[in-house]
């Protein structure tokens, strides 16, 4: 199967010295689909309702179709999958509606982080956000965005502390989100 989603250097195939990095394959899909349950259930134990549709069989970001178009990432250690990450090159209608029509040009979305609850406190969560930093780059990508829940300090001191710049608060879905953006050393062109 041919990816749309081909316009990147991959400058580490490594989040971290045991977790390799690698574009989803469409026979990832199954195991993707799993850790982002096994996410939400565990977000729901802890009193979240994040991510709570995909416990309804609601997936808003159609994980599957993101997979065939080379949109998710994974993060294997030992031969398991570790964590993955959803980079979309053009902006989903949900960002759109977080961050307005403009502006979107050179920006890659991030969305669907997640981790493993088998490799928890490994850090495994910044290295994969170190990577999307460092790790990978997309013709004419010059900053990364993403949002989370206004109402969950941990996660909003978490991307702060990776370097990305709070850009407001946006309603959406009858909650408020926090945007973030990171703006990325221009690319050299030998890597595009």
């Amino acid at each position: 199967m041919t990816f749309i989603m081909t316009d990147y250097e991959l400058l580490s195939n490594k989040a971290n010295d045991e977790t390799t990095a690698r574009q989803a394959l469409p026979e990832d899909a199954e195991a993707v689909m799993e850790l982002l349950v096994q996410t939400a259930t565990w977000l729901r134990s802890t009193g979240s309702a994040q991510w709570s549709g995909l416990l309804e069989g609601n997936d808003s970001h159609r994980t599957s179709d993101a997979v065939r178009r080379g949109d998710v990432f994974v993060f294997e250690e030992e031969g398991h999958l570790a964590g993955m990450v959803m980079l979309l090159r053009q902006p989903s209608d949900w960002d759109r509606e977080l961050w307005g029509e403009e502006g979107h040009e050179g920006a890659v979305y991030v969305h669907r982080l997640a981790v493993s609850r088998l490799f928890r406190g490994k850090r495994l969560g910044r290295d994969i956000m170190e990577w999307v930093k460092n790790g990978i780059r997309f013709e004419g990508q010059d900053r990364v965005r993403l949002d989370c829940i206004a109402d969950n300090p941990t996660l909003n001191d978490f991307y702060s502390r990776l370097g990305f710049a709070h850009c407001g608060i946006s309603d959406a879905a009858g909650s408020e989100f926090c945007k973030y953006e990171l703006r990325l050393p221009p690319s050299r062109p030998d890597l595009l």
